[in-house]
């Protein structure tokens, strides 16, 4: 009798047991569901259609006849010299009067050999020069060799011009060396695409070429080559609202480039202002 009653307490304890198990795996369960199902919601978010063209039609062409307008200013720089092409940009970043930033880096590193600048819109240089930058990784693993400044800027104002009219705000210039030595080519947002020794981009660029016109010669020392070019975009910054922050500046050589200094224009005005 007391063998029948124990094992019928056991019974029934292993019965409790189970449902009480099974009651806390469902609430996990539910707990489990309910948090995927909340970090799925805040993580997500709106991205464009997979075709860039339509996506940017959308926005620039509106019923209520409202457009997207791109405010931005900048300055930014290159020129060729006997040791190599130079190229020096701010550091501001502004929306109308609005600065968003003082640490922007306009000058876009492609490769070891080939640098591009900012002028325009941010989110349209950065992301093309980056496009670009896979091609050229991608040209380089076909043909077994660096593709040249002239292909670069090529293939930068074939791929924006497939847009043109789209609303892209983009003028950028590829700087670089390679068999033919140094190259400079400048690219916008239409796919114009042109070469020269000398090329100043953005709000600041008639300051800019004041100072560079008046300075400039090809067999320029190196030292002499970046001060000059230091010069033109603190006198950029100092004339144009839209232009400030600090000159960062490159220099391209055979060798690759490198990045020769990164000035406040806040203490370059001082040194200069001393100097005079």
């Amino acid at each position: 009798m007391a063998a029948e009653s124990l094992a019928k307490c056991y019974r029934n304890r292993s019965v409790i047991d189970f449902m009480t198990t099974s009651s806390k795996r469902s609430q996990d369960e539910m707990i489990e569901n309910e948090l995927k199902a909340h970090l799925s919601k805040e993580l997500s978010f709106q991205v464009p259609p997979t075709d860039p063209q339509t996506f940017l039609k959308s926005i620039n062409e509106r019923e209520n006849g409202v457009k997207i307008q791109f405010l931005h200013g900048t300055t930014t720089l290159a020129f060729k010299f006997k040791n190599g092409v130079i190229v020096a940009a701010d550091s501001r970043a502004s929306m109308g009067s609005y600065i968003g930033s003082q640490t922007v880096k306009k000058v876009i590193e492609i490769n070891p050999y080939l640098l591009g600048t900012m002028a325009g819109g941010a989110a349209d240089c950065s992301f093309w020069e980056r496009v670009l930058a896979e091609r050229c990784r991608v040209y380089e693993l076909r043909n077994k060799e660096r593709i040249s400044v002239a292909a670069a800027s090529k293939l930068l104002a074939n791929m924006v011009y497939y847009y043109k009219g789209m609303g892209l705000s983009m003028g950028t210039m590829i700087c670089g060396w390679d068999k033919r030595g140094p190259g400079l080519y400048y690219v916008d947002s239409d796919g114009t695409r042109m070469t020269n020794y000398m090329f100043s981009v953005g709000s600041g660029s008639t300051y800019a070429y004041g100072i560079l016109d008046s300075g400039y010669k090809h067999d320029l020392q190196d030292e002499e080559a970046y001060d000059l070019a230091r010069r033109a975009i603190y006198h950029a910054t100092h004339r144009d609202a839209y232009s400030g922050g600090s000159v960062n500046l490159y220099h391209v050589r055979e060798t690759g480039w490198i990045k020769v200094s990164h000035d406040d224009v806040g203490k370059l005005h001082y040194q200069y202002k001393e100097a005079q």
